[in-house]
C-alpha cells in the first residue's frame, strides 16, 4: 500500500485519477458476485452485526471466538450446514473488503464448522419436481386476467426453457426470436456464465400447453414490445415496467402448487428447473440433449436426475422376495 509521505510529492489531479481508479477497481470487484450472491452475503453480514449488537460484542473486526459464538448460534435456531457456511463467507469477505485480518480462518471457527457440518449433515433439502403433469395442473387454475395471463406464461415457459429464476427475472423481449419451431432465446448471463458470453436455447411449441402461444399472448395482453418479460403487477392488475424478481418467481409456483392441491412448501423457483430435466429424462431424452438446454458444465449433476427417473429399472431386487 502506498504511505501517506509518499503520496505528498503526487500532484493533486493524478491524485484524483488515481481514487477514481480504485472506486472503479472496486465497482469490478463487487461485479465478480452476481446480484443474487451480493444480496445473499449482505443478508449474512447484517444477521451477524446484529447478533454481535445484541451481545455487546465488536463485529468489525471480530474475533474468531465471537465468530464461532455466533455460527453455533446459527445452526442451534435451525439454518442448515450450507447457510451457516455461507454466514462464514460473508464475515470473511467483510473483513477482506475492509482491510481487516479474517477470523474465519482460526482453528476455533474451522472446527466450530466441521462440527456443524457433522452434525447436521451436508446433504441439500431437495425440493419437488414440477413435473410435466404437475405444471399441466398448475395452468388450469390461471385465471384470465391479466395476472393469470402472466403466470400462464411464466409457468409454461419456465418449464420449457429451464431457465433458472434469475435468468427468468433478466429476460428482455429481445432476448425472444420466434421461428417456425418456437423461440431462439439468448441467456445474456447466467449463474453458469457470468461474464455474460451468452448462451442460447430453444423452446419448441407443445401441443398441450404450448409456451410460445402462452408467451406471445402475455405479451400481446400488456403490450409489452421491450424491456423486461416477466414484470411485477400491481393491485388491481397493471403490468409495471420493473421486473418480476426471483423471489416473486418462486412464489408465483407456491401460489399455483397449492391451487392444484399441492404442499406449496414441498416446490420452489427451482421446481420448474428440476422437473423438466425430470421428465425429460423420463421420456428417454440423452444427458447431451438436456445440457442443450439446462446448460449444466457438470455431466455428474444431470445423472442424478436419470438416476432418480431409472432406479427402479431392471433393480437387482427384482423378483428376488
Amino acid at each position: 500500500m502506498t504511505s501517506d509521505s509518499a503520496l505528498e510529492s503526487v500532484p493533486q489531479e493524478v491524485l484524483i485519477l488515481l481514487r477514481r481508479d480504485g472506486e472503479a477497481a472496486r465497482d469490478f470487484a463487487r461485479e465478480s458476485l452476481s446480484p443474487a450472491t451480493r444480496r445473499a452475503y449482505q443478508t449474512d453480514v447484517d444477521a451477524f452485526m446484529t447478533w454481535c449488537r445484541g451481545r455487546g460484542v465488536q463485529g468489525l473486526p471480530a474475533e474468531p471466538e465471537v465468530v464461532a459464538s455466533f455460527l453455533a448460534h446459527e445452526a442451534e435456531r435451525g439454518l442448515r450446514a450450507s447457510s451457516v457456511a455461507r454466514r462464514a463467507s460473508g464475515i470473511r469477505l467483510l473483513h477482506r473488503a475492509t482491510g481487516y485480518d479474517t477470523p474465519t480462518t482460526s482453528e476455533i471457527v474451522r472446527s466450530t464448522l466441521k462440527g456443524i457440518r457433522r452434525s447436521l449433515g451436508v446433504a441439500p433439502q431437495q425440493k419437488a419436481p414440477a413435473t410435466v403433469e404437475v405444471v399441466l395442473d398448475m395452468v388450469k387454475y390461471a385465471p384470465d386476467s391479466l395476472r393469470g395471463i402472466r403466470d400462464r406464461a411464466l409457468l409454461l415457459f419456465a418449464f420449457a426453457s429451464a431457465c433458472r429464476r434469475s435468468e427468468l427475472s433478466m429476460l428482455q423481449v429481445s432476448d425472444l426470436l420466434e421461428v417456425p419451431e418456437g423461440f431462439r432465446v439468448t441467456i445474456r448471463k447466467s449463474k453458469g456464465d457470468q461474464e455474460g458470453e451468452g448462451q442460447e436455447i430453444a423452446v419448441v411449441r407443445g401441443r398441450k400447453a404450448c409456451p410460445v402461444a402462452a408467451m406471445k399472448n402475455w405479451l400481446d395482453a400488456a403490450a409489452i414490445t421491450k424491456g423486461p418479460v416477466f414484470r411485477r403487477m400491481r393491485r388491481g392488475g397493471v403490468a409495471l415496467i420493473d421486473p418480476l424478481r426471483p423471489q416473486g418467481i418462486a412464489q408465483v409456483v407456491k401460489l399455483y402448487a397449492a391451487k392444484a392441491g399441492y404442499d406449496p412448501a414441498d416446490f420452489s423457483g427451482h421446481s420448474l428447473r428440476s422437473g423438466f430435466l425430470t421428465s425429460a429424462a423420463a421420456r428417454g431424452a440423452s444427458v447431451f440433449k438436456l445440457i442443450e438446454v439446462s446448460r449444466h458444465k457438470s455431466v455428474d449433476t444431470l445423472r442424478g436426475y436419470i438416476r432418480r427417473v431409472e432406479m427402479f429399472e431392471d433393480h437387482a431386487a427384482e423378483g428376488l422376495l
